[in-house]
């Protein structure tokens, strides 16, 4: 168990043949038209094309990483391939399938993956900032505590559980300070500007850590929240960012943030419930360009927002899983990989393959 507070089952992956099944952490409804739910143990919506998407995503993503467990962009207008942010993002999937350090098909994947990022923490400039030489982005520094984070409390494994509390105390810190007046974040380590996209990672890294028992400021959290709402625009839509006036919706951004609001357990904000709204009319499931060319990164929070919000209105998963699972299956390469927002295969095979993990509720900062 991850943490008390949440519902999670562990890892079980049953190999029948070449049909894959993953527990997942929620029965079945009953009365379902979908094919796959022949099968008890999945989740409502997820069907034998979906688990093997998902299978295949993860196998694509171990067979890229390197022995020091980092994976790097395979686009090479990516400079230093984006080590930190590919290798959590690839991280995060495997978390999604269900593995942990310890146990799972890409135990040993995810438990190299956690060593190369503690390995780049400890290295960091400032100390504390996990990235790598040429990687000075505070997206990368997000995603890493996210990972990391999430990877706590999955393994009766005292010494890597501090290692990596060590790691992210620091980690917390750089965060802390790199928080601007206004509330956001930029893409360094700074406290002079923020826009949206980094506030987004930093907002859900922290509160992953709050929720694995790390201690994060209350007004930190807060704050950036208030960021977010001065970002509103009058249609609904979250702007890039909210000096100067915003800069107009963007869409994928929008996303992001009823993702994190979620988070930050803002569930009944009327804020979040207009940007749902506005997603819904600005982000085309079935258009691969759509959300101004960030569609796999707008899906990953949308699917998050989604799910959160299906809690209560079941209506609104139901009407985009289904849809968001076609169109990602059709899209699958036949090695296993897909091709995202031309960042590279390793980053979108890893979206997509969370995403459509995402009803098994192995990640506790995605559940209910």
């Amino acid at each position: 168990m991850r943490y008390p507070k949440l519902s999670m089952l562990g890892c079980a992956l049953l190999v029948t043949g070449t049909v894959f099944v993953l527990s997942p952490s929620r029965p079945v409804v009953a009365g379902d038209d979908d094919e796959a739910n022949d099968v008890l143990d999945r989740p409502k919506h997820v069907n034998e094309r979906c688990e093997r998407a998902i299978e295949k995503g993860c196998a694509w993503l171990a067979k890229h990483q390197k022995r020091s467990g980092e994976i790097l962009s395979d686009n090479s207008g990516y400079g230093s391939g984006y080590p930190v942010a590919m290798t959590s993002l690839a991280g995060m999937a495997w978390l999604a399938h269900g593995d942990t350090p310890t146990k799972g098909k890409y135990a040993r994947n995810v438990r190299s993956a956690i060593d190369f990022l503690l390995h780049c923490a400890k290295n960091g400039t400032p100390r504390g900032f996990i990235c790598s030489p040429g990687e000075s982005s505070i997206h990368a520094h997000g995603f890493a505590v996210l990972f990391l984070a999430e990877c706590l409390g999955s393994d009766a494994d005292p010494e890597l559980e501090t290692k990596i509390k060590d790691a992210l105390k620091r980690a917390i810190d750089i965060t802390n300070k790199s928080q601007s007046d206004m509330g956001g974040w930029y893409y360094t380590p700074e406290k002079g500007n923020d826009e949206g996209s980094t506030t987004i990672t930093q907002v859900q890294a922290l509160r992953a850590c709050r929720n694995a028992g790390l201690a994060v400021p209350a007004t930190i959290i807060k704050k950036a929240v208030k960021y977010i709402e001065k970002s509103v625009c009058p249609d609904g839509g979250i702007a890039y960012t909210a000096r100067n006036g915003g800069s107009g919706s963007c869409a994928a951004i929008t996303a992001a943030a009823v993702a994190v609001l979620y988070d930050a357990g803002e569930y009944d904000s009327p804020i979040a419930k207009k940007a749902l709204n506005y997603c819904k009319t600005h982000i085309n499931v079935n258009d691969g360009g759509a959300a101004g060319g960030h569609y796999f990164y707008a899906h990953l929070y949308l699917a998050q927002a989604n799910w959160q919000a299906g809690g209560a209105n079941p209506k609104v998963w139901d009407d985009y899983y289904p849809k968001i699972r076609d169109v990602l299956c059709s899209r699958q390469q036949g090695d296993g990989s897909w091709d995202g927002d031309g960042v590279g295969k390793v980053y979108g095979t890893a979206i997509a393959t969370t995403i459509l993990a995402i009803p098994y509720e192995h990640v506790p900062i995605y559940a209910r």
